[in-house]
């Protein structure tokens, strides 16, 4: 490792990185048990096994090309040569503990060698989330695959060729447009609304949603309280997202840019710098104006208030690395109530039945989250590398565009085959008898033989 400084460095960086993953863990805890509560109970087993095995679907194809899309798709086309280290058949993607790596040069082979694993798992985590973001929205009447197939496009494939494009410190977005998005507002939160739209309008609502005169029936979550506690959790591990998008402890010696000084304590994706007080500061901020906010426009609704909270950290997220805390706050007060109107005008409007409000707190948030920050930020270098172009409100405007669209459109197609198949929606009889029949059944039927079994020793 060099010296006693480099090596206690790459330790401290290996380890940050490391407890941020266990933190962003609770994201997908907390979308369990906020879509296990917002179900009804004829379908709970189902809702809870359709997003718990997306984990794996997409580790392990994100293993095998996901973390090379990243890598080789910064400049919009692929550059093999720029993502060797993330090929599944390079020794940095394997345990390796030291000495030299055939084909790879010994500087990059020190620094992956060390990181890699981390900083795969850190990605990873983003992955498995922004597949996750959809699964709520489309409860109680998918098919399982069909869902898989989604999670495995938009967690793999998706949402890390457009983290290439702007969320990448070589970006094209970044280079061209002054694309700025610190913590993902649209990178995965505006891609991920995006892609849960185009399953909303090509799955249909769920039987009984609406009246014969077009006018939307609530449908409550079973309990409220296992959604608002799994919010609680999402709170947390996004938290550790937060964290995640920094890098710690950087020279500024390392990046040939316009922004010197000394060694930071952290910087943002784009490697320029920022600070973990920033994190605490506009985290805590936008979370409780986005909280507040819905609390009065929902008129104390509990899930709508726990929902503004996560939309509140989402609206705010592009800029949170360089906002003050009150401009935090008033953005997360003023783009939560614009999403709280914009989820039930479009339900009323287009008879989209989202029983999560994924698109409004994710699509809608993220995508305004974005804009919103090309207007504060006006003017800000978007990065430290000497020609990048400045932070602007029409490049952030753009970039949100693409996010969105990105997730919309290539799923929307997919979607559209999977029906023309009779692969995305379960039976009619299913949905009514529930998700869980078969299950249920089984499960009474054992019941019923061990109680019968039981009565006839007493007798």
């Amino acid at each position: 490792m060099g010296t006693n400084i480099d090596a206690t460095i790459t330790i401290f960086t290996e380890f940050y990185y490391w407890v941020t993953i266990v933190f962003m863990f609770l994201i997908h805890i907390g979308f369990c048990l906020y879509e296990v509560g917002a179900s009804r109970r004829r379908n709970h087993l189902s809702t809870l096994m359709k997003n718990t095995m997306a984990i794996p679907l997409v580790t392990i194809t994100f293993f095998f090309f996901g973390w090379w899309i990243y890598f080789a798709f910064p400049n919009g086309g692929p550059d093999p040569a720029l993502a060797r280290h993330a090929a599944p058949w390079s020794p940095l993607m394997s345990t390796h503990l030291s000495g030299p790596s055939e084909g790879v040069e010994a500087a990059t082979a020190a620094y992956w060698h060390r990181l890699n694993g981390v900083f795969w798992g850190a990605f990873l985590l983003f992955s498995i989330t922004t597949a996750s973001i959809v699964s709520g929205a489309i409860i109680e009447r998918v098919r399982m695959g069909a869902f898989w197939i989604i999670a495995v496009l938009l967690g793999s494939v998706l949402w890390i060729l457009d983290a290439a494009w702007g969320w990448h410190p070589l970006g094209w977005m970044v280079r061209e447009l002054g694309y700025h998005d610190a913590y993902a507002s649209g990178v995965v939160h505006a891609i991920a609304g995006g892609a849960a739209l185009a399953t909303l309008i090509v799955l249909g609502p769920r039987i009984g949603k609406f009246r014969p005169d077009g006018t939307p029936r609530d449908i409550p979550p079973h309990n409220t309280w296992l959604v608002c506690v799994g919010l609680l959790c999402i709170f947390t591990g996004f938290w550790g997202f937060y964290a995640a998008c920094n890098i710690p402890i950087i020279s500024p010696a390392t990046i040939a840019g316009q922004i010197t000084g000394e060694t930071w304590t952290a910087t943002n994706i784009y490697l320029a710098p920022t600070t973990l007080s920033a994190i605490t500061f506009n985290f805590l901020m936008s979370l409780s104006g986005g909280m507040l906010s819905a609390y009065v426009i929902s008129r104390g609704n509990p899930f709508w208030t726990f929902s503004g909270g996560l939309c509140g950290v989402i609206s705010a997220s592009a800029g949170n690395d360089l906002y003050h805390p009150i401009q935090a706050m008033l953005i997360a007060a003023i783009v939560v109530a614009i999403c709280y109107r914009l989820h039930y005008w479009v339900e009323r409007r287009f008879k989209i039945d989202d029983a999560v409000g994924a698109v409004a707190v994710h699509g809608y948030g993220g995508f305004l989250g974005v804009v919103v920050a090309g207007f504060m930020l006006w003017g800000t270098p978007s990065s430290p590398y000497e020609g990048f172009a400045v932070i602007t409100p029409w490049g952030n405007f753009i970039g949100a565009v693409i996010m969105f669209a990105l997730g919309f459109i290539p799923v929307f197609i997919v979607a559209k085959i999977l029906e023309s198949v009779g692969l995305l929606r379960v039976p009619p009889r299913v949905e009514l008898e529930g998700l869980d029949f078969s299950t249920n059944e089984s499960f009474l039927a054992a019941v019923s033989e061990v109680s019968a079994a039981e009565k006839a020793m007493v007798k």
